[in-house]
Formats: structure tokens, C-alpha cells, sequence
């Protein structure tokens, strides 16, 4: 007898995802308190997502202030990428052990300090704006602390539309593209970091009263180091890493320097090349939860084989620089929601691989990578437009990239998928 029909269900060769789970997925009850938790955490990430990327939209603004050069324009908005991303490793570590109840108020009235710091007096000076842009980074580690909030909460065949939807909390970065530039030209330079200063302290007052953790949530008893190391040598840990690093990283790169490219390559305007950021993220934001309640159904290896061909195609098409009527818009928002639609399967990955009590510490990892994978095509992008004068070779770097993970989707990422599922299954 197989394997197979040992556990009761046959598994899906494609993706490594059981009929039986498929079936049952859309008859599994969920408390409606675990939706009350969603939408707080969602919330959450959303508002610490809008801080953790003011900079992003002045960085046009602060060029012409401060006599930057591109490198340095680029590195303003890449240093509280980095910052976040790689604070998710000990912040998701932490939360397995003191839970998102704590740690999402505590990340939020931490991420005020930096934020009133560059609004009130940091935008002087590229010191002062990268001293304030690293403290800035705290909240990006809200991610860190929301997957395993939400992964506590909802049963396994829920979680890819769960995580996903968490994920569209993202979208936070288009309350700064939308609102930061106009704030400043009709308020202030102050005004769009006082608002988000606020935003965040009635945060993090209303999640200390309202969010809980998950009843019967695991505790773990040994240390963040080991814990770490535990959820590194996980067989899903590079993999994901890797993957999450093209997807979201992706997104994070165009959302904090799609703005300066629109400018310099097309001639836009500031607060048009803005408003056009802002399309890009709410395209994914939205296709993160359908890319996580996809995965649900289908596997997340189908869903992530699609993502990254659509960006190889995207990004070549991009390398030629077209008009952006009608080609370079399509090819822009189909690279948007192919990225969105990426990371919320990549975490739908995450979620039916990872055990229980690892799930913040994976989470930081992936998270940090995907956070990584941002900070440096900002940086590249910079670089190679500066000694080449085009944005094409960057563009194409992307493409390749693409095309890496798509193989290594079909091919590594698969069979550790089926091997989980026989484990589980047996």
C-alpha cells in the first residue's frame, strides 16, 4: 500500500498539495474572533508599512534639496529597507516567544521615535536622513510579527488567504506615494510624519486592548539562537528565502524606487510618478490575498511557476524602455500583480511547511530575505544608470533573475514540497 493511500488522500504530483485538503478548504470553520485578529493585524502592518516608507516619495525632493547624487538618493531610501528586513530575524524570534499581543503595540510606539525624529528636524542633512532612515526600519519588522499572529489563528487550509490578506497590509506603502508629496507641497515638510506619528500611537493603543493571542498558541522553551538555527536548516528555509527575495523584494524595490525611475527615464513629474507608484502597489496588495487563496486551492508551486514568468516577460519587455501608453504601463502592472501574487504564495509556502512553534523564526528569515532582496536593486539600479545612462541592464538582471527562480520552482521547490506532504501524511 502507498503512502498515499496509507494517509487517506491522494497527493497532487503538481504541487504537492492533497485533493483532501483541497476539498475540505472551503468548509473549514473559523472562529470570528481569528477574523477580528486579521483585520487588526492587517491594520497594523498597513500603518507600519505607511511610516516605514515616508522617505520613499521625497527621495526626488530631497535630491534637488540636498545636492545628492543618485547613489546617495538611493541609499536614502534603501537604509530602513535593509534595517527592516534583517531586524525581522530576531522580531519574528521574539514573537514566537512573547507573541504578537506584545510585540505589534511595542513595534508601533517604537517606529514613532524615528519617524517624528526625520519630520521634525532630519531632513537637514544625508546624516541626519540616514541615521533617522535606520531607526525608520523598526517597522518594517511588523511583518515578522504579524505571519505568526495570524498563522496561530487559522487552521492549515486556511492560511494562504489569511496570510495573503495579512500581506495586503503592504498597501500601506501607498497612503505614503498617495499622500506624502502632496502633505508636504500644501502643509509642510513636517506634516505627513505627524500624521503617521499619530496614526501609529493610536495603533498600538487600540491593539494592546483589542488583540490576543491565539488560545492553545505554542510557547517555545529554548533560546532565540537555537530557534533560529532550528528554522534555518529547515529544507524550506533557502528556498523560500530565495523566492520571497525575487517576489517581494521585487515589489519593495519598485515601490521605493519606481518614482525616481518614472523621473528620469520618462521626465515625469514628482507627484505624477508618485500617483503612478501608488497604482503599481495597490495592484499588489490586492493580488497578494488572491495569491495566497490561489495557492489554497491549487498549490502554491502553480501559482509561483505563473508569478515568475510573468516577470521574466515583464522585465524584458521594461529593458527596452517603451512608451509608457500602452506598453510600459502593462508591463509594469503585470510585473505588480505577478509580484504580489508571488509573496502571498510564497507564504502560503511557508505556512504548510513550517512547524507550529518555527513559524516566527522562519518568518523572520524569509521576511528578511525578502526585504534583502529590495535593498539592492534600489542600489544597482542607481549604480548602473549612473555609469551607463540606462536603466536597461538593471532591468534585464531582473529578467534573469526571473527565469532562475521559475526553474528552481519547478524543480527543487516541488519535490521539498512533496516531501512535506508524504511526511504530514504519514
Amino acid at each position: 500500500m502507498s503512502l498515499d493511500d496509507r494517509a487517506g488522500h491522494r497527493v497532487d504530483g503538481s504541487d504537492g498539495t492533497s485533493t483532501a485538503a483541497k476539498a475540505s478548504s472551503g468548509s473549514i470553520a473559523v472562529p470570528r474572533r481569528a477574523w477580528i485578529m486579521l483585520a487588526m493585524t492587517t491594520a497594523g502592518f498597513a500603518v507600519n508599512f505607511w511610516a516605514w516608507a515616508l522617505l520613499s516619495p521625497l527621495g526626488p525632493r530631497l535630491k534637488d534639496l540636498l545636492h545628492l547624487t543618485g547613489s546617495q538618493q538611493a541609499l536614502i531610501v534603501a537604509v530602513p529597507v535593509i534595517v527592516g528586513s534583517l531586524g525581522r530575524i530576531p522580531v519574528g524570534a521574539l514573537t514566537d516567544r512573547y507573541g504578537g499581543r506584545v510585540m505589534f503595540p511595542l513595534v508601533s510606539l517604537v517606529t514613532i521615535v524615528p519617524v517624528l525624529f526625520i519630520g521634525l528636524g532630519g531632513q537637514s542633512s544625508l546624516g541626519a536622513l540616514l541615521v533617522g532612515g535606520f531607526f525608520l526600519g523598526v517597522a518594517g519588522t511588523a511583518f515578522a510579527v504579524g505571519v505568526p499572529f495570524v498563522n496561530s489563528w487559522f487552521p492549515p487550509q486556511r492560511r494562504g488567504l489569511a496570510i495573503g490578506v495579512f500581506g495586503a497590509g503592504m498597501g500601506g506603502t501607498a497612503i505614503s506615494a498617495l499622500t506624502t508629496v502632496t502633505l508636504v507641497k500644501n502643509v509642510g515638510s513636517s506634516a505627513p510624519f505627524l500624521i503617521a506619528a499619530v496614526a501609529l500611537a493610536v495603533y498600538a493603543l487600540v491593539a494592546w486592548f483589542i488583540l490576543r493571542d491565539a488560545p492553545g498558541r505554542v510557547v517555545p522553551t529554548t533560546s532565540v539562537i537555537s530557534r533560529l538555527r532550528a528554522a534555518a536548516r529547515l529544507p524550506i528555509a533557502w528556498q523560500a528565502c530565495v523566492l520571497y527575495a525575487v517576489a517581494f523584494g521585487g515589489y519593495v524595490a519598485f515601490s521605493v524606487y519606481l518614482p525616481a525611475y518614472l523621473k528620469t527615464a520618462y521626465g515625469l513629474e514628482q507627484a505624477d510618478a508618485a500617483n503612478r507608484m501608488a497604482g503599481f502597489v495597490l495592484l499588489a496588495v490586492l493580488l497578494r490575498p488572491i495569491g495566497g487563496w490561489l495557492s489554497d486551492r491549487t498549490g502554491p508551486v502553480p501559482v509561483l511557476v505563473a508569478v515568475f514568468g510573468v516577470v521574466t516577460v515583464g522585465a524584458a519587455i521594461q529593458s527596452f524602455t517603451p512608451g509608457l501608453a500602452p506598453l510600459g504601463t502593462i508591463a509594469f502592472l503585470a510585473m505588480a500583480g505577478a509580484l504580489g501574487a508571488g509573496s502571498g504564495a510564497t507564504f502560503a509556502l511557508v505556512a504548510q511547511a513550517a512547524p507550529a512553534n518555527q513559524v516566527g523564526s522562519l518568518t523572520g528569515l524569509v521576511g528578511a530575505a525578502g526585504g534583502l532582496g529590495g535593498f539592492v536593486p534600489p542600489l544597482v539600479m542607481g549604480s548602473v544608470y549612473g555609469a551607463t545612462g540606462t536603466y536597461a541592464v538593471g532591468l534585464g538582471l531582473l529578467a534573469l533573475v526571473a527565469v532562475a527562480s521559475l526553474v528552481l520552482t519547478l524543480t527543487v521547490v516541488r519535490s521539498t514540497a512533496r516531501r512535506r506532504l508524504a511526511v504530514v501524511a504519514g
